[in-house]
């Protein structure tokens, strides 16, 4: 028999010892804990599937059951005579087989009992999620562990009700996996008199960053989610939390004239001990050397099965002689990191500008080639035209630098938005993350990807392993959310959503994407009512529009609908750079109206606008497969294979 449950491993601390010690003793607390178990289970509707040795298995129909369950007993078991107890639990499905339990529940809730201490209630995020809103129970986040013989991180949290042990999470122990090297890279702080340095300072960030992508054993944080933790005053060992990483990296920068002091700390996550710290007084022209020379000593503290000697290895390149045309690119990366098509166009006349003064800056074209995919893919610039620079960049920052992730990233973009060469972009997408796993922007044009195929489930998988490297991306989430979607997976999309919404409750695109999950379940009127919200906060006349007008089609209220595609006309008539076909497309599909619709869709093939692919695949747009027009457009998409 198959069931949901919420399962409870409870497990004596210490009995083997004891018996040694005091045999009397032992038996007798091992009573008290069978008694106490008994009467608890029972009157929380629970049952004690079996004991074993000094523990037991419970499960319950309730995982808010299970954790009332739980903290009565060891509230009870915390007064004289003592019984250290540890307790996990998590909700799964299970099989019964006379009195057996089985199941991948039940393996994890025992791994999370392994992970407690004494006195302590561990649960797993699935049973959080059912108990977060009991105002009579409380939990804090522990954190994401790897188990022994499961698959994926888990994100545990210990009830924190009073009379209860919560341990500081370097004492934890269990049944984990041996740890992985995870490091994050804090935005280093603008020490210097001009506050205008402090692209200066997260510039030296980033290429840290990105040099310590580059050895083998270490997982280091995306900028995005390591970056959220800028001008703020968070405890390290929360962040080690929020990131799931055992090591940070921070540090400060000042910058005077021609010279630069650099310092730079690493931390364990786990109590906020330093390991190592250094301090760097050098001339400007020496700042590589610099990167380099943190960059091999941080590896070499990190790295996985460290060696007496140590590896000698050059991680940051010179990329150029000319501070100035330096000094520029950081300037870009500034802008970029905006991400607004306003600053993203600063950033590109930036890197423009770099190559202007060193013709073989291969990270300055790289970037000008991801600048010009943003313009390109969110219809900002004429697709023919940013698509074609978006070629011309990746290819001379490839010729110069074939190591170089974004040149692969932008160019297998630009493959998949605009020329449909779907195999290779597939293969430098691949490359891209190969080179650098925190290039989460290639997780995402490669979930589109899968997305456009029909792969639906491996659309998921890849966004899965970029939240691991960047869990705190309005993006990264975004994609996920909507690759859950795509698969059908609407409660995990809710789920994730919701997450979001905690740490940016007002955030328009947020939002967006639970108006959209209403709509997925079939809630129109609530997805209507967000999307109004969604509209009123772009604080624009003509903006917003096109999830709102779907909403209204689908509801049936034509003259509302109507209204919006006639406002998204007159904005694509004052910005004639804009492209909104993609947008009327939706519109006038969710009206019904599917001739108008593929007239729009034709539209955006002649365009060359790469989301008309993934539109036709959409759940809610889904184009019937035996619908001639249909055929028509997978082969002017060079899609015909996939069909």
């Amino acid at each position: 028999m198959r069931q949901l449950a919420a399962i409870m491993f409870s497990d004596m601390v210490g009995y083997t010892a004891l018996m040694q010690q005091n045999e009397q003793s032992a038996k007798e607390k091992r009573r008290r804990l069978k008694q106490v178990l008994e009467t608890s289970v029972s009157g929380h509707n629970g049952k004690i599937l079996q004991y074993y040795g000094d523990g037991a298995l419970s499960i319950f129909n309730s995982a808010v059951d299970s954790v009332k369950c739980a903290l009565l007993i060891q509230q009870t078991l915390r007064q004289e005579p003592k019984v250290d107890l540890r307790i996990g639990i998590h909700s799964g499905d299970i099989s019964i087989e006379e009195e057996t339990i089985y199941g991948d529940g039940v393996n994890l809730a025992s791994r999370v009992e392994s992970l407690a201490v004494p006195g302590s209630i561990f649960i797993s995020e699935k049973v959080f999620d059912e108990i977060k809103n009991q105002e009579t129970l409380s939990a804090r986040e522990m954190g994401y562990f790897e188990f022994k013989n499961i698959i994926r991180p888990v994100r545990i949290f210990a009830i924190d009700n009073k009379g209860l042990v919560v341990p500081t999470r370097d004492v934890l122990r269990g049944k984990t996996k041996e740890p992985t090297n995870r490091l994050a890279v804090l935005p280093f702080v603008n020490l210097s008199a001009d506050a205008e340095n402090e692209y200066f300072s997260d510039g030296i960030t980033e290429e840290l960053l990105n040099a310590l992508t580059k050895v083998n054993g270490l997982q280091v944080t995306s900028r995005t989610s390591a970056f959220a933790f800028k001008g703020k005053n968070t405890d390290i060992r929360e962040i080690g939390i929020q990131l799931n990483v055992d090591k940070i990296l921070e540090g400060s920068v000042r910058k005077a004239g021609n010279r630069v002091r650099i310092t730079a700390q690493l931390i364990n996550a786990a109590d906020g001990y330093h390991i190592w710290s250094e301090n760097y007084d050098r001339n400007l022209t020496d700042i590589f050397q610099v990167q380099d020379e943190i960059s091999s000593i941080i590896a070499n503290k990190l790295r996985e099965n460290l060696t007496a000697k140590e590896h000698e290895e050059t991680l940051v390149k010179v990329p150029t002689q000319n501070l100035e045309a330096y000094t520029l690119f950081l300037q870009g990366l500034h802008y970029h990191n905006k991400i607004t098509p306003m600053d993203v166009k600063k950033a590109i006349a930036c890197f423009e500008k770099a190559i202007t003064l060193e013709p073989d800056y291969a990270q300055a074209y790289a970037m000008a080639a991801a600048g010009y995919t943003f313009l390109g893919a969110t219809g900002q610039m004429q697709p023919k035209e940013a698509f074609a620079l978006v070629h011309l960049y990746s290819d001379k920052a490839l010729q110069l630098d074939n190591s170089l992730a974004m040149g692969y990233a932008a160019k297998g973009s630009a493959y998949l938005l605009y020329d449909w060469q779907w195999q290779q972009g597939y293969d430098a997408l691949l490359k891209a993350i190969e080179l650098n796993p925190a290039t989460t922007g290639a997780h995402q044009m490669l979930s589109f990807y899968y997305m456009i195929i029909g792969q639906k489930q491996e659309a998921v998988t890849i966004m899965e392993k970029a939240l691991q490297v960047d869990p705190l991306s309005l993006l990264v989430n975004k994609s996920l959310v909507d690759a859950y979607n795509h698969a059908g997976r609407t409660d995990e999309a809710s789920k994730q959503v919701e997450w979001l919404l905690d740490l940016h409750p007002q955030l328009p695109v947020a939002l967006e994407l639970k108006g959209w999950c209403a709509g997925h379940k079939g809630d129109w009127q609530q997805a209507a009512e967000i999307f109004e919200e969604v509209h009123r906060l772009t604080k624009h006349p003509l903006k917003g529009l096109t999830s709102l007008g779907c909403a209204y089609g689908k509801l049936g209220e034509t003259e509302k609908a109507l209204a919006c595609i006639s406002k998204i006309e007159r904005r694509q008539a004052e910005e004639p750079g804009v492209v909104l076909d993609a947008d009327l497309a939706m519109i006038w599909w969710s009206l019904g109206e599917k001739d108008k619709a593929f007239y729009y869709l034709f539209l955006c093939v002649e365009k060359r606008m790469g989301p008309v692919a993934i539109i036709i695949e959409h759940p809610l747009f889904k184009v019937a497969s035996d619908d001639p027009r249909y055929q028509l457009l997978k082969e002017q998409l060079n899609l015909v294979e996939y069909i």
